[in-house]
C-alpha cells in the first residue's frame, strides 16, 4: 500500500468514525433532556468528538441511578400515606385559592404538606447564625439532625463541634451527613472526621464517589441540602456551610474573599418536614429508618397563635425527583406575582423558562430586582452569569452588584409583600438539575418585612449597574460571557 492510499484511508475512516459519533449523539442524547442541553452536548460532540464522548459517558447522565431514585418515591408514597392519614397537617381551606393550587403542586411533586402555625427569624450574619444553631445543640434531649454540603472543623465551628461533644456526652445522638466530594475537598477533612468519630457522632457521605465500593453516580451530582433539626422542635434552613467563611481556602483567603449568608430558624409544624428530608437522606445513604424513634409528627409539634404567625412548606428537589421541583415553584411564584420580585442568587444561570418569567415579569408592569455579587468565585459560572445582564437590563430588571471582597452566598427571594422563599437553591441550571437542594416556602408578611430589611442591606452595600455602564464592557470580556453560557448547559 502506497502512502496516498493509507493517507485516503484513515481519512475516510475519521470521516465515517465521526459520522456514526454524530449520529449516536443524535438518536441518544435528546431523550428526556431539554432542546438547549441536548444541542449543547451534541455541538461538543461534533466540534470536538473525542473530548465531547469522554465527558458525556462521565457527566452525561443527569440523573441518580435506578435504584436511588426508586428508594426515594418509595419514601415519598410512605410520606403520602402518613399525610392522608393525618400524620402531618393537611391544606388549610381558609388560604387563598392561588396559594392553595402552589402548596398543592409542592406536595404533588414532593408529597410534603404545608402548615400553619410556624415561626421563622432570620439570621443574616455568619457567626451569628453558627452561634444560634450551637446554642439549640446545647438544648437537646433526644437527637440532632445535621445536614451540609460542606463541613469544616476550624475556628469558626470549633463552638458547634463543641456543643455536637457535649450533646454526645448527655446521650443525645448527634447524627451527620456531608457531601462526598465537596466535603473531602476541604483542608483538614481527615481531622475533622476524626473529631467527628472522638466526640462520637453518627456521620455518613452524601452521595459518596467509591466506585470499588459499589457506590457510583455522575460525579458531580451532589447533595447541597443546609439543614440543622434539633429533638424534631427547632430546625435551621439557608445558604450557609458549616465552615469558616473563607471555605478554608487558601485561594479564597489569599483574595480575601469572605461569604455572605442568611439562615432561617424555624419552629412549628414546618420542623417534622424539614426533619423528614433528612431523614430521607439519611436512609437512603445508609439504610437505616429512623422515622419511628427520630420524628416528631407535626400534629404534635407547638402550633403558634400570633397573628402574624406563618404558612410554611418545604421542597426539597434534585435529581433523585423526575422532575426541577424547585425550578417549579420559583416559576409558579414569579408568574402569579402582581407588584414585585426581589431575587438573590450567587450564581445565577437560568434557563430559558426561568428568563421567560422573569423578562415577562417586568412587561407586566412589576417590579423586578435581583442581587448578585460584584466579583464572582468561579469562573465559568461567572461569566456564563454576566451573559444574562443585557437581556435583564433591557427587559427592566434592576440589578445590584453586592460589593467585594464578599461573596452573596445567600439563596432567596421575595413576592409582593407576604410570599418568599429561602434554602439551599441557587437559580441556575444546576441547582435545577444536578444538586439536591431543599427550599422553604413561606407565607407571612412579617417574614417577608424581615427579608425586605436584608434587602435594604444589600442595596446599601453595593451598587446598581446601568445598562449604560454595562454597554460599555470590553468585547473580550463578553464573548467569555458567551461562550461559558454554552457550556453551562451541559446537564
Amino acid at each position: 500500500m502506497d502512502s496516498t492510499f493509507l493517507a485516503n484511508l484513515s481519512w475516510t475512516l475519521a470521516v465515517l468514525v465521526h459520522a456514526a459519533i454524530v449520529v449516536t449523539a443524535l438518536i441518544v442524547i435528546p431523550r428526556g433532556r431539554k432542546p438547549t442541553a441536548a444541542m449543547a452536548w451534541i455541538l461538543l460532540i461534533v466540534v470536538l468528538p473525542g473530548v465531547g464522548v469522554v465527558l458525556y459517558l462521565v457527566i452525561g447522565n443527569y440523573r441518580l441511578p435506578q435504584k436511588r431514585r426508586a428508594e426515594q418515591a418509595r419514601i415519598d408514597e410512605i410520606i403520602r400515606s402518613r399525610v392522608a392519614a393525618g400524620a402531618l397537617d393537611e391544606m388549610d381551606a381558609s388560604w387563598p385559592r392561588w396559594f392553595q393550587r402552589v402548596v398543592q403542586q409542592n406536595q404533588t411533586l414532593t408529597a410534603l404538606p404545608a402548615s400553619s402555625g410556624n415561626e421563622a427569624t432570620l439570621l443574616p450574619h455568619y457567626q451569628e447564625s453558627i452561634d444560634a444553631m450551637t446554642a439549640e445543640i446545647d438544648t437537646a434531649k433526644e437527637f440532632v439532625h445535621i445536614e451540609f454540603f460542606i463541613v469544616g472543623w476550624d475556628d469558626t465551628t470549633r463552638g458547634f463541634f463543641g456543643a455536637m461533644e457535649r450533646a454526645v456526652a448527655r446521650g443525645v445522638t448527634v447524627r451527620l451527613l456531608a457531601d462526598y466530594v465537596a466535603t473531602k475537598k476541604v483542608p483538614g477533612c481527615k481531622a475533622m472526621l476524626a473529631e467527628l468519630d472522638r466526640i462520637g457522632v453518627k456521620w455518613a457521605w452524601m452521595l459518596p464517589v467509591e466506585p470499588f465500593k459499589g457506590k457510583y453516580q455522575r460525579p458531580d451530582l451532589r447533595n447541597h441540602r443546609k439543614i440543622v433539626v434539633v429533638d424534631g422542635r427547632v430546625g435551621f434552613m439557608g445558604s450557609q456551610n458549616l465552615i469558616d467563611r473563607t471555605y478554608d481556602s487558601p485561594k479564597n483567603i489569599k483574595r480575601g474573599l469572605k461569604w455572605q449568608e442568611l439562615m432561617t430558624r424555624l419552629t412549628g409544624p414546618v420542623v417534622a418536614s424539614v426533619n423528614t428530608v433528612f431523614l430521607s437522606d439519611w436512609l437512603i445513604e445508609t439504610g437505616e429508618d429512623l422515622s419511628q424513634t427520630a420524628q416528631v409528627p407535626a400534629a404534635e409539634l407547638p402550633v403558634s397563635t400570633a397573628p402574624d404567625a406563618l404558612q410554611c412548606q418545604v421542597v426539597p428537589s434534585g435529581p433523585g425527583y423526575d422532575t426541577e421541583n424547585n425550578l417549579r415553584l420559583f416559576l409558579s411564584l414569579i408568574y402569579g406575582a402582581t407588584e414585585k420580585v426581589i431575587l438573590t442568587s450567587p450564581y445565577f444561570v437560568p434557563d430559558e423558562a426561568m428568563v421567560y418569567a422573569i423578562t415577562t415579569a417586568c412587561q407586566r408592569g412589576i417590579e423586578v430586582q435581583l442581587f448578585v455579587s460584584e466579583i464572582g468565585d468561579q469562573f465559568m459560572v461567572w461569566h456564563a452569569q454576566r451573559s444574562y445582564y443585557t437581556a435583564l437590563l433591557e427587559a427592566g430588571v434592576r440589578i445590584f452588584l453586592y460589593p467585594a471582597p464578599f461573596i452573596l452566598h445567600s439563596k432567596h427571594f421575595s413576592i409582593d409583600d407576604d410570599i418568599a422563599v429561602i434554602g439551599s437553591s441557587n437559580m441556575d441550571i444546576r441547582s435545577f438539575s444536578l444538586n439536591s437542594e431543599v427550599s422553604l416556602l413561606v407565607r407571612g408578611a412579617s417574614f417577608v418585612a424581615g427579608m425586605r430589611e436584608v434587602e435594604q442591606g444589600y442595596r446599601d452595600a453595593g451598587r446598581e449597574l446601568t445598562l449604560e455602564e454595562w454597554r460599555r464592557e470590553p468585547a473580550k470580556a463578553t464573548f467569555l460571557d458567551g461562550l461559558m453560557r454554552l457550556t453551562s448547559a451541559l446537564n
